[in-house]
Parts: structure tokens; sequence; C-alpha cells
């Protein structure tokens, strides 16, 4: 290793008070700093917004960056309550199906805690996400790098590789109106996004951004948000897929199932139109 290399690994963050993030899967960045932020537009006029207002939203993740993008909604009521279940699902799964699984099995997880909870009465919705880097190279699945070494190794591949894809799968789950079994609506949704790194970032740009921890808690150890931006030389897809979760995905996946929930019309519209087929 050089000694440049050297040094950068031998680094240490300059404010001990402001200490980054552990290489911890379930960990997420200290928010130490407040940033400006603009201010908002007048919330949506959706029907399914207006609706969605006056319950419980719950997002079953611990991401910032999720809650963040989600809060654009306007969603007075919205909740973070992160799933405990291990994701644990085979990596030998096809990427999608695993994103997916993994997406699905959070949901459920936070519906069957939550659907008992009688001080804080039903859930309204109930939304979860996952998102994986897919080294398509390689075909190997990255989450969260592991340690620094790991972080290191990580980036040095996806930029070896130079097209890598980012793929987010998103769950909904609604109790049904008419409570009929199995009581709630359920609708999933992928999203795909391709990312082109830059083939001529060197070691020690990696090597850099690395001792930031900007990526430490997050799939495939950058953020395109912020700083990890400078290793991206484009993308085709959704921007805020790579984020972490495609809003306008997620809002028609909202509609779905917030329509889908609603069955009662259906159920009694099939009732009558059985018991005028008998009567005939």
């Amino acid at each position: 290793m050089s000694d440049s290399k050297q040094s950068l690994l031998n680094f240490s963050p300059a404010d001990p008070s402001d200490p980054p993030p552990a290489y911890d899967p379930t960990g997420t960045t200290p928010q130490s700093t407040k940033r400006l932020s603009l201010p908002r537009p007048p919330p949506l006029n959706l029907p399914v917004l207006t609706t969605l207002r006056s319950q419980r939203v719950i997002l079953a993740s611990a991401s910032p960056r999720r809650r963040q993008i989600l809060s654009q909604l306007g969603l007075p009521n919205l909740e973070v309550i992160p799933s405990n279940t291990p994701e644990d699902f085979p990596k030998t799964m096809e990427p999608f199906e695993y994103v997916l699984a993994t997406a699905t099995e959070k949901a459920q997880a936070v519906y069957r805690q939550e659907i008992q909870n009688e001080a804080r009465g039903e859930p309204g919705l109930i939304l979860a996400a996952d998102t994986i880097i897919v080294d398509t190279s390689a075909g190997r699945i990255l989450e969260k790098p592991r340690s620094e070494a790991d972080h290191w190794a990580m980036l040095r591949a996806l930029r070896d590789a130079g097209h890598h894809k980012v793929y987010t799968a998103m769950c909904a789950m609604a109790p049904l109106v008419s409570a009929r079994d199995p009581g709630y609506a359920l609708e999933t949704a992928l999203e795909e996004t391709d990312v082109k790194f830059d083939q001529g970032v060197s070691d020690e740009m990696l090597l850099a951004y690395v001792k930031t921890r900007e990526g430490a808690d997050k799939a495939g150890g950058y953020g395109l948000q912020g700083l990890g931006s400078i290793l991206v030389e484009r993308i085709e897809g959704s921007w805020d897929n790579v984020v972490g979760l495609p809003l306008r995905a997620a809002l028609q996946l909202m509609e779905r199932v917030v329509a889908k929930a609603d069955d009662d019309d259906r159920l009694s519209g099939g009732e009558e139109d059985l018991s005028e087929d008998e009567e005939e």
C-alpha cells in the first residue's frame, strides 16, 4: 500500500464530538448538524392523501432518507416503526425476488404488531421498503458495508464494473373496510435504476470518501444525495430510487392499496348482482 493510502487509513475525525456512524446494519447516521431547509409548497390535494391525513400512516423503516422523502406528501400522522425481522433471505435468489420478499416481510411484521395495538388504533396504511445494489458484473447483491475495508472494496468493485443496478421494492398494506379474510389489502412495487460510476475515480478519492463515513449505513456504500454524487457519472431511471424511496412509485402504490382496501361497495355490489341472478 502506498504512503498516501496508509495515511488515509490512519485518518481520525477532526471533531471527536461528532463521531461517524458505526458499521452496523441497524445503525443510522447521527444527525448532529442542522441543514437549511426551504419553505415547502402546500400539500398535494389528492383523494388518497386527504384520506390518509386523518389516519395513522406507518413507515416500516428506520431510514431517515425514506422518512424525509415520504414527508413531502404532508401526512401529519406519519409514524416510523422499523421492522425487527432479520433480513436473511438467501442471496442466491434473483435480486428482484430478494428485495420484494424483504420489503413484504418488513410490512407484514409491523402489521402483525400494530393490528393488536389497541391504544393507538388500527393503522390506515403501512409502507415498507428495501433497497439493494446489484453488481451486475459479478452477479452479486450488495447491501451495507460491514467494515471500513469492506466499504473500500465495495466501492472499488462498483467503480471497476462501471455499471450497477439499484432495486427498491416497496410493500403497502391497508386494512380491508369489509374486514373479511385475510383482513388487509397488500400491494407491491419494484423500481430499477441503472447507475454508471465514474471509472476515472482514483483509489485515493475512494478512500477519502470512505473516511467521511457518509456511505457506511447505505446499500452499496455511497449516498447519491450527498458527497457520493462525485463518484457517479450518470443514472438512468429514478433518482430518489437510488436514495431509497421512489416517491412517484410510492404514491401510485399507496393509491392502489387504499382503493383495494375499500372493498365494501364492490362486495355489496357483487352480492346484489348474485341475488338478481337467483331471482331470474
